[in-house]
């Protein structure tokens, strides 16, 4: 069969099933139907890519993604799923080794998917149809239908009994075309082609491979120029150093000039990162104490994103220093030791935004932010490292990019294997008098939460007591927001949802949470 006919086939057998088991569903056991069915379009139409060590490892990552949405089913296990399935599609349909650059070439497929169904659609047009044969069996199949449909009808009048079976099968048609054409309706049709443009771009190469071309001109290592490199066709920036610095960003002695100026620049930039670093680890390492009055918030967590953001400006400065030739010019022993001692230093700098959140962690117990500072920080570790390896092994910043973006995924993957709502909302409440609760937040959490929130009741009612007293000594309404009735309706409200949802819906946190529900009563009518 025409290898482009397949591709039609199996691009809108996708879309259908895509259809059917997605609509007003939630994305759980139906993904695995329909991821099933894309793997195995996917590696039929590119049986190469199975020999992909890079594929094999990213299928890995997106099977363990795709379970987590089953057991899990988070937003994070969801956004991990989709990411990993596009790169496998990436890196199965072209050639690449980096992220990156597989992301650009998805979303070639997107941007190119109705171009790339027209391509397919230019098949074998040598043959034209048998016009002549189709004209003859409806010309045969006239008279015997007519003859039927009298003979029924008689037979309808003459006989009860098969006039009842007659219109008991009259009743199912009428309910299956009702049905028929329900499923064809505007919002339906819609959701049809989403499935189409989402079966397409993952299953339909796109012939523009300018992602593909342009990384096999890409190098993990550093070589040297033996033309001198002329600053203005760097760019703009080298423009404004050239401005700055005159002749002396030019000429025979350009390396020199920059290696010196790197050495000055990384000097006084070690000096002043040495007195933060010095603050941070007498105020946070060895003296730190909550003190009474002060909002933590203010004594700890306040100016954390501009210390990540200077960490993020450190990187960037040393990738300027180390850009081309510098990086081979002999002298350069203290630009490196410099540089060495700067990634130091802001490694030292993580440590202590790690101490700020996790004092506020203290305090406050978890929420989705302070989580996400300490998986960026881990983020900004594995880049100083990255970085570090880069100046000592002369590596270019295609490879710092691509093994960061490697590291991004596992980090990402990992992630997945956490119910994180589900451990927030334990933590916190495992250290009710440690930490002050934030009720209105923990009820905000995900439906696998309310089971542990429905056993801390007590705890619950408890700060809202408080919460009360608090605000009638205030001179407010007694019960601004009422945690336990605010705790039933979220009950309620998942009880209904369930309600809605088909096996399609199934996954184990709602399951468990349902379960959770029945054995307390709570819950009787959802099956």
């Amino acid at each position: 069969m025409n290898k482009d006919l397949v591709k039609i086939i199996l691009v809108t057998a996708g879309a259908v099933l895509f259809n059917l088991v997605f609509w007003n569903e939630k994305l759980a056991i139906n993904t695995v139907l329909f991821d099933a069915f894309l793997l195995c379009a996917l590696f039929f139409l590119y049986p190469n890519a199975r020999k992909s060590a890079a594929v094999n490892w990213l299928l890995l990552g997106h099977l363990v993604s795709l379970s987590m949405v089953v057991i899990h089913n988070t937003d994070l296990s969801k956004i991990a799923f989709v990411i990993t399935l596009l790169l496998v599609a990436g890196f199965a349909e072209y050639i690449h080794r980096s992220a990156w650059f597989a992301s650009g070439s998805m979303l070639m497929n997107v941007v190119m998917i109705v171009a790339s169904f027209a391509e397919s659609f230019k098949i074998n047009k040598s043959k034209p149809a048998n016009r002549k044969g189709i004209g003859r069996f409806i010309r045969f199949a006239i008279f015997p239908l007519i003859l039927v449909i009298i003979f029924f009808l008689i037979y309808r009048g003459a006989n009860n009994a098969f006039s009842d079976i007659a219109n008991r099968i009259g009743a199912q048609l009428e309910i299956f075309f009702s049905h028929f054409f329900d499923f064809f309706s505007w919002q339906r049709l819609v959701f049809l082609l989403l499935g189409l443009l989402i079966t397409g771009s993952i299953l339909l190469k796109s012939k523009l491979d300018y992602f593909s071309t342009r990384e096999t001109r890409m190098n993990d290592g550093l070589q040297r120029s033996r033309k001198p490199m002329r600053q203005k066709r760097n760019g703009a920036f080298f423009s404004f150093v050239e401005m700055i610095m005159g002749k002396m960003a030019s000429g025979m002695m350009a390396l020199k000039n920059e290696n010196t100026t790197g050495i000055i620049s990384l000097v006084l930039l070690n000096v002043l990162l040495l007195i933060v670093n010095g603050i941070d680890v007498d105020f946070l390492w060895l003296h730190f104490q909550y003190k009474p009055g002060l909002p933590v918030y203010i004594m700890v967590h306040e100016g954390t994103e501009l210390l990540i953001v200077s960490i993020v400006l450190a990187m960037a400065i040393l990738l300027f220093f180390f850009k081309g030739n510098l990086n081979f010019y002999k002298r350069n022993k203290w630009l490196k030791y410099g540089a060495y001692a700067w990634i130091l230093q802001n490694a030292m700098l993580v440590s202590s935004v790690f101490l700020r959140d996790y004092y506020y962690i203290l305090k406050h117990g978890l929420a989705y932010k302070r989580i996400g500072v300490l998986f960026f920080l881990l983020m900004v570790l594995i880049g100083l490292v990255t970085v570090f390896l880069k100046i000592w092994s002369r590596k270019t910043n295609y490879f710092l990019f691509r093994v960061n973006a490697w590291a991004g995924i596992v980090v990402l993957v990992l992630a997945t294997t956490i119910h994180w709502d589900e451990f927030i909302a334990g933590y916190n409440l495992k250290r009710r008098n440690t930490v002050e609760l934030d009720v209105p937040f923990l009820l905000s959490l995900s439906d696998k939460a309310l089971p542990l929130l429905d056993t801390n009741i007590v705890a619950l009612q408890k700060r809202e007591n408080d919460t009360r007293v608090i605000n009638v000594n205030d001179g407010q309404p007694a019960c601004d927001t009422c945690f336990i009735e605010q705790l039933k309706q979220r009950e309620k409200q998942f009880e209904q949802r369930q309600k809605e949802y088909t096996w399609l819906s199934w996954n184990y946190a709602d399951a468990y949470t349902k379960q959770y529900f029945r054995k307390r009563g709570l819950i009787t009518s959802i099956h």
